[in-house]
């Protein structure tokens, strides 16, 4: 595109310049011409009035020589009335051209070596025609007329070197935000998902900028979604994977009963892998639209009724509060369920048979609290428990639990902590924001903490 712009702009400044260049050089070349001969007119008239008073040879030499150009004037006089012919400088003129100067009566111009001439005719008191010849070199005629096509070409080549350097400057304009794009374009092609391009360039370029970009960001929003969705399926089948886990312990002994056990852990396993595959992205929530939700207080009776009866079977104490009123949170049903079966599993899965845990719901003006507590030994490092809540599990642990409360938590503006619970254990502690508003004061928190304080397990 630079250079079919280059040759574009050369073309058209060439042909700019050969339509004015050329007739313009012409002109002055006519003008020059033109200058001479009026010159050698001059000279020729200056010897007229001489003529029409005199023929007389020494008379005429005089006034040629005072014309300062002698060697360039002739006098050319006819003979009349026994009067010889008049010769006077050095005919150059051939004798057909200046007798039909003097048949026709008017000034003409002969061809000769080294230049022309120009012959004027003049009439004489005897009634005869003298011609008076006047010498113009080609050089005079060309006078000046080499130097101006010069000055013509000169300035021709700087008019197409001028418009090479805007074609190129233009063409680079336009190129390098198309390479960029190009660029863009295979780099994300090649899975470079941060691959972006500048905003720059031409109008149009700019628009395609924008749009690669705005494509750019929903390539990887979807990927994310994707991977997400992926990860969130995945680790909603450890809830079903720990209820077969807990009923396996229930088998006895026997090959059965431990190739039952073997396939259960298998499949924890492999799912374990899948979810770390799936969050090789960073995942994304959406933000909740208008008018989305669901009863918090309804959520947590429906999957406490599902926790409750595999807590009975380990001998788990069990306490539920604040879900006796409807409590509306900006949270969509599913993502609340997840977000509990979550961290629940993790009660049932890090702690010992026996161990009681507590839901507490706490409905505030501006914000719901969630507070999953247990009685077990605790998190003795609960910044390392929230890192691998963001993508870095170890331990055998996903840490997709604690992230996809944390997501859900951050989706509604507020957030998630680790800490120690009256029960003697872990408490995880979910701020809901209602409405987008602000997010919790620190003083809620408190109060909350020193309600949850004097608590007891029923």
């Amino acid at each position: 595109m630079r250079w079919a712009l280059v040759k574009v702009c050369v073309a058209v400044t060439t042909m700019v310049v050969v339509a004015f260049a050329v007739p313009l050089g012409l002109v002055i070349k006519e003008m020059a011409r033109d200058r001479a001969f009026s010159n050698a007119e001059r000279e020729a008239a200056a010897i007229a009035p001489a003529l029409s008073i005199t023929t007389d040879r020494d008379e005429l030499e005089r006034v040629v020589a005072s014309a300062g150009s002698d060697a360039g004037i002739a006098v050319h006089i006819p003979a009349a009335d026994r009067a010889p012919a008049v010769e006077i400088g050095k005919r150059r003129a051939a004798a057909e051209d200046i007798a039909m100067t003097r048949r026709i009566g008017r000034a003409s111009t002969a061809e000769v070596a080294g230049g022309s001439t120009l012959l004027q005719p003049i009439a004489l008191s005897s009634g005869e025609i003298a011609v008076v010849e006047v010498y113009v070199p080609e050089a005079e005629v060309s006078n000046g007329v080499g130097t101006a096509w010069a000055v013509l070409a000169a300035v021709g080549a700087a008019l197409v070197v001028g418009s090479v350097a805007v074609a190129d400057r233009l063409g680079i304009r336009m190129v390098r935000p198309a390479q960029r794009l190009v660029e863009g374009a295979h780099e994300l092609g090649e899975g470079k998902l941060g691959a972006r391009v500048p905003e720059e360039g031409p109008t149009e370029l700019r628009l395609a900028a924008v749009a690669f970009n705005s494509m750019a960001d929903q390539v990887v929003q979807l990927l994310a979604n994707e991977r997400e969705l992926a990860a969130d399926l995945s680790h909603r089948l450890r809830t079903p994977l720990t209820v077969l886990r807990l009923n396996t312990a229930s088998l006895g002994d026997g090959a059965a009963a431990e190739q039952t056990r073997a396939a259960v852990e298998q499949l924890e396993r492999e799912v374990d892998t899948i979810i770390r595959t799936a969050r090789d992205a960073k995942p994304q929530t959406a933000a909740i639209g208008a008018g989305a939700g669901c009863d918090a207080a309804e959520v947590v009776r429906e999957r406490m009724d599902f926790w409750s009866a595999l807590a009975e079977d380990e001998g788990r104490k069990v306490r539920v509060a604040g879900v006796d009123r409807p409590v509306r949170i900006p949270v969509a049903r599913a993502d609340l369920a997840a977000a509990l079966d979550a961290l629940l599993g993790n009660v049932f899965r890090h702690t010992a048979e026996g161990t009681a845990f507590a839901v507490d719901v706490h409905n505030g003006e501006d914000a719901v609290i969630v507070l999953v507590s247990d009685a077990g030994p605790g998190i003795v490092d609960p910044e390392a428990a929230m890192a691998r809540g963001r993508g870095s599990g170890s331990d055998g642990s996903t840490g997709l639990g604690l992230d996809i409360v944390r997501r859900l938590a951050e989706s509604t503006g507020g957030d998630v902590a680790i800490g120690s619970s009256v029960l003697g254990g872990t408490e995880v502690r979910i701020w809901i924001q209602l409405d987008g508003r602000a997010p919790v004061r620190r003083g809620h928190r408190g109060a909350v903490r020193r309600r949850r304080r004097g608590a007891g397990v029923g």
